[in-house]
């Protein structure tokens, strides 16, 4: 990222010697109110003796040059650099630019005999550059943050040995040892031991999370507990973390539409300022002087010459073009430390300016992972866990994720003392088997015509997915697995309508029954069921359009999906949300924004951050053309003064960029 100046300083970008220090700031600040001590204390009455003193051959009185020297020594200190830039830029055909303006606006104020004028010039707009440079430090220190989360080392296993090696130096499949308190270093699944890492640093989330053998942990992550034994599953350069770094320097690549407006303004702006400046100079100048034939320097002249100065010293519009691209990269941080990924500032506008959000069912609002909900049986003969056996007996060969989820809730060892012959997989309808020398169906109610056999028809079990077991024949009753809500997707919905979002949509490829189901607990008054890829994209375009009825667009759309079969609506959004998905690589493709952690609410939280970066980006703009304008209609009119100018900008700037250090405090 770059970490210069984002607007037209060409003194960062052609003059880095001339970058001054604080201490010479400091230096040259002393030397300037020693300057106005002597300017505006009564020297002559306090010193007597020295105020007849005077030079031979110069009509100059002691105070009055050691003011001059004060003046010039503060000048020279401050303003060497800009002149110096501002000649580079001319000789370079950079007419228009900062330094160009406060060069003129202070030699002009010397030619008038304003020498205190002029240091403040230059002293002030190097106090208001100190304070740019503070504000993208500060931006580039929260970067920084993050990358001190990435380990120098990491202890590679080796048969029975172990070894301190460069994270970068692991292989993919090794195996690392990472002990308590350590971070991980490399993405990886723990092939031994148990313990609760902290991923605060990438997610947000202050609870520590429980790992066991199994677990995918993710660099940057620390280990709170047991020594673990992870196999990497990447190499270091593309783990979690380097992802996140890499997402967050190159997300101010991404412009909105503000920061290209104000590129352009600045290009445009600058040049009209400076023609201003000298029309007010002279046009002035003239009327009075062909109406009175009075054409006097000193009167008429002078007063003009000085209003333009002012002008001129006003007009600089680096409050307006450093401000702005400092509050975006200040949201884009903040958000990062929310494990919310934004990758451009384009993206962060869309996120605040939120009216309609879209939301895939399966592994968005619910986790993904189907579970048995209801076991009904039916014959008397049997009970339900005797049901439960004997579907999951059907099915354990089936890699069919309703068999993974009956051998979850069946948890006895069910392939012991189980005879399993003749198994039939019946494309589309089920199993049949014999099962310890049973003939067992185990399937949907298609199976269950096929053979003839009376069934349920557990109409109110439609919100889930209903396997029908019949043994020997005979109907013994059905289980249903079911799609589990996660824990804060209806908060998600709650906070969403509390911010004013006025439109929340689910979209599925489930049924009917499933999808209304689920948007009945959740609150929700819009879901569209047993879509395919392509209908959820035509939905969305749908949607999108309602938004942009009588021609205006009224907000944006947001889509949150799993990143992967939603390539193309995460990519037609406005802003394409990917939940938990730093480990897909689909995901951080088609994505615009990727939610570390999975959970949905966290879209909420990036909501209210891209609302306050761009409430922040509208407070710098309106206030600093609000009090700009006002400066420059006073200067023109004559009743401002250089003072007043030099707030105008330096003033002005500083305020802006410390509204902009808002973004970056850090807020849990």
């Amino acid at each position: 990222m770059d970490h210069h100046h984002d607007h037209d300083h060409h003194h960062h970008d052609h003059g880095e010697e001339h970058e001054l220090s604080v201490k010479a700031i400091i230096i040259a600040a002393v030397f300037f109110v020693l300057a106005e001590l002597l300017e505006h204390l009564p020297m002559d009455a306090w010193f007597p003796g020295l105020a007849g003193l005077s030079i031979p051959g110069i009509r100059v009185d002691i105070f009055e040059l050691a003011l001059m020297i004060c003046c010039f020594v503060a000048y020279i200190i401050c303003g060497k650099g800009v002149l110096v830039n501002a000649i580079h830029g001319l000789l370079h055909g950079e007419l228009m630019d900062e330094n160009f303006l406060m060069g003129v606006s202070s030699i002009g104020a010397i030619c008038l005999g304003e020498f205190p004028e002029a240091a403040a010039i230059m002293v002030l707009y190097q106090v208001g550059e100190k304070f740019e440079d503070y504000a993208l430090e500060k931006s580039h220190d929260s970067i920084e943050e993050i990358a001190k989360l990435r380990p120098d080392h990491a202890t590679l296993k080796v048969g029975t040995e172990t070894r301190e090696v460069a994270p970068d130096d692991v292989e993919t499949d090794s195996v690392i040892i990472v002990k308590p308190g350590d971070r991980i270093p490399i993405d990886g699944v723990v092939v031994d031991g148990d313990s609760f890492v902290d991923t605060s640093a990438l997610t947000g989330e202050s609870i520590p999370r429980h790992v066991s053998v199994g677990s995918e942990v993710l660099s940057g992550s620390i280990n709170k507990q047991g020594v673990l034994e992870i196999r990497t599953t990447r190499h270091a350069g593309d783990s979690a973390l380097s992802r996140i770094l890499e997402l967050v320097e190159n997300a101010t690549e991404n412009k909105t539409k503000s920061e290209q407006f104000v590129t352009r303004f600045a290009r445009v702006y600058t040049p009209i300022v400076v023609y201003s400046a000298l029309a007010l100079a002279i046009i002035p100048s003239l009327i009075i002087g062909f109406k009175t034939g009075n054409w006097g320097w000193h009167d008429t002249w002078t007063t003009w010459f000085y209003r333009s100065l002012m002008f001129l010293v006003v007009s600089c519009p680096c409050a307006i073009v450093i401000s702005i691209p400092l509050s975006f990269c200040g949201g884009i941080t903040a958000a990062a430390r929310k494990g919310i990924l934004i990758k451009g500032s384009v993206y962060l506008e869309a996120l605040g300016r939120t009216k309609t959000a879209v939301f895939d069912k399966t592994g968005t609002l619910t986790k993904g992972n189907f579970v048995v909900s209801h076991i009904h049986a039916t014959d008397e003969a049997i009970t339900e866990t005797e049901l439960l056996a004997l579907a999951t007996h059907t099915e354990m060969f089936s890699t069919h994720p309703i068999s993974a989820s009956l051998k979850a809730a069946h948890h006895d060892k069910c392939c012991d003392n189980v005879k399993l012959e003749n198994v039939e997989e019946i494309a589309g309808k089920g199993i049949k088997a014999l099962v310890n020398g049973k003939e067992v169906l185990a399937g949907n109610t298609k199976l269950m015509d096929q053979f003839g056999i009376a069934y349920s028809d557990c109409a109110e079990h439609q919100d889930g997915t209903v396997i029908h077991v019949a043994s020997e024949g005979k109907y013994s009753g059905h289980i249903v697995i079911s799609d589990e809500i996660k824990d804060d997707s209806e908060a998600t919905v709650k906070g969403l309508k509390k911010i004013g979002v006025e439109n929340v949509v689910m979209l599925t490829g489930d049924n009917e029954r499933a999808a209304h189901t689920v948007a009945a607990k959740l609150g929700l008054k819009k879901a569209y069921s047993q879509l395919l890829s392509a209908d959820k994209l035509a939905k969305v375009e749908e949607l999108m359009a309602d938004l942009s009825k009588g021609g205006k667009k009224r907000g944006s759309l947001i889509f949150a999906g799993d990143g992967i079969n939603d390539a193309p609506v995460l990519a037609r959004a406005d802003a394409g949300i990917a939940m938990g998905s730093m480990g897909s690589d689909a995901a951080i493709e088609a994505a615009d924004i990727i939610i570390m952690e999975d959970k949905p609410s966290k879209i909420v939280d990036g909501i209210k951050i891209s609302r306050r970066t761009l409430r922040i980006v509208y407070e710098n703009l309106y206030g600093a053309v609000g009090i700009k304008v006002a400066i420059l209609l006073l200067s023109a009119l004559g009743i401002s003064n250089m003072w007043i100018a030099v707030f105008g900008d330096v003033g002005v700037t500083i305020l802006a960029v410390l509204n902009s250090l808002r973004l970056l405090k850090n807020r849990r």
